[in-house]
């Protein structure tokens, strides 16, 4: 991807801060970078909700299936915000989606949920779910609120998950 591809791919019309700004391009250049290393095409889409970056890259094939695992996709999360970091100094709470990954991985979690109700409603008192980030338990307990129960996040560490009741 060459520096020319690459500023047609990032938009940053939709991040009004220049924070956020900076930690977007930040981000997008290692991403960028990484893509190179792995000579993969890419794009780049940057938006901004609730205040957090959000890092979209898509291809027109099935070039980013490897990168687009779910724990690639948190691996490689993780070492973004270390370089935007490592270069701001500040902290940094981008979400990264490589191939559609984030909305494949909120379907599923939907599942879970809807799974979780209807066994509650078929009488259990309480339906655990898996351990999952931080991320994905606000996901959850978004889509438990919208179906009218409750949710709890139980544990610590990796073994931190979600307990749904009526």
């Amino acid at each position: 991807m060459t520096e020319q591809d690459t500023a047609a791919a990032i938009d940053t019309t939709e991040v009004p801060d220049e924070d956020a700004r900076d930690e977007a391009d930040i981000a997008a250049d290692y991403i960028e970078e990484l893509l190179d290393i792995c000579d993969l095409d890419g794009d780049i889409e940057i938006e901004e909700r609730a205040g957090r970056v959000y890092l979209s890259v898509t291809d027109d094939g099935e070039a980013l299936r490897v990168l687009s695992k779910p724990d690639t996709v948190t691996a490689l999360q993780e070492l973004t915000r270390i370089a935007v970091q490592a270069e701001t100094g500040e902290f940094s709470r981008l979400i990264l989606d490589v191939g559609g990954s984030r909305d494949a991985r909120a379907d599923e979690l939907q599942r879970l949920v809807d799974t979780a109700v209807e066994r509650i409603e078929a009488g259990s008192s309480s339906a655990a779910l898996p351990p999952m980030s931080s991320y994905e338990r606000k996901l959850v307990h978004d889509l438990v609120a919208e179906k009218g129960f409750h949710s709890e996040s139980e544990g610590e560490g990796r073994d931190r998950h979600t307990v749904v009741t009526r």
